[in-house]
């Protein structure tokens, strides 16, 4: 039976991921801080037959990133599909003093998923056969701080893995979602009477577009035709233009306390 392991799998579209993948006959390994929330949706999950494995660990921790790495690694339990979910809002100024913030970003956004992508690639590689999947955001075609340049990253990440995994049967993908209903904005201090309903979307109808462009072998995954649209107008505005909408959408925000 194909493994697929899911970072940030209790909630929101990570939670939508494994709910999907298992669906699809996959059994699971979920990833997460909350030993509680993971022991829950485990159990939602086995109703629908799979097998699911949980894997408390803290991706901020070096230490506890290694030991979702070895799992990764460990060619007698081999993982078809990765999914690198983990993540959170930031709005902390880039000036601010206390740069402990964005050190935490780049350690659980962009430094985990380096490894754990590796990790995953390379048993992959030599099997000629699996899938990453890297959620990054609309956020990376902005200009608004830490979290946009985070993005940014991790969609560029993606890009070249792809290509250094050409021919080998692995394929990458990078999610670029919008703004989609889960409790991520709401810990992240988003307003979402700030955001028009239209640009809106649910975890379901996110996670099956993904999917499906998984199947198809896309690099870029991107839900819906309106953010399509709306992401080739931010690649081929004018960058005065772009800062100027990442101006207007962060004024729309509070700073927030991430917990």
């Amino acid at each position: 039976m194909a493994v697929a392991l899911v970072t940030g799998g209790t909630s929101g579209i990570g939670a939508e991921f494994a709910r999907q993948l298992a669906h699809r006959g996959y059994d699971l390994v979920l990833v997460a801080r909350d030993e509680v929330r993971l022991e829950t949706t485990a159990a939602e999950l086995r109703v629908l037959g799979r097998t699911v494995e949980i894997l408390p660990a803290d991706l901020a921790d070096r230490a506890a990133v290694d030991r979702v790495a070895d799992r990764l690694a460990d060619p007698d339990r081999p993982i078809e599909l990765l999914v690198n979910n983990a993540g959170f809002g930031m709005h902390v100024p880039l000036t601010s003093e206390d740069v402990s913030a964005h050190d935490l970003g780049f350690e659980v956004m962009c430094r985990a998923v380096l490894v754990l992508s590796g990790a995953a690639a390379r048993g992959m590689r030599e099997r000629g056969s699996g899938r990453i999947v890297n959620v990054s955001s609309t956020a990376g075609l902005l200009a608004m701080g830490t979290y946009s340049a985070i993005k940014a990253w991790v969609t560029s990440f993606s890009e070249g893995l792809s290509v250094e995994l050409r021919g080998t049967g692995v394929t990458v993908t990078a999610l670029l979602p919008g703004w989609v209903r889960t409790e991520f904005h709401q810990r992240a201090g988003i307003r979402a009477s700030s955001i028009p309903n239209s640009l809106w979307l649910d975890t379901e109808q996110l996670v099956s577009a993904c999917l499906r462009d998984v199947d198809r072998g896309k690099v870029i995954s991107i839900p819906t035709v309106r953010y399509r649209v709306l992401v080739g107008l931010l690649r081929h505005a004018p960058k005065s233009a772009v800062r100027a909408v990442s101006a207007k959408i962060s004024s729309s925000r509070r700073t927030p306390v991430n917990s």
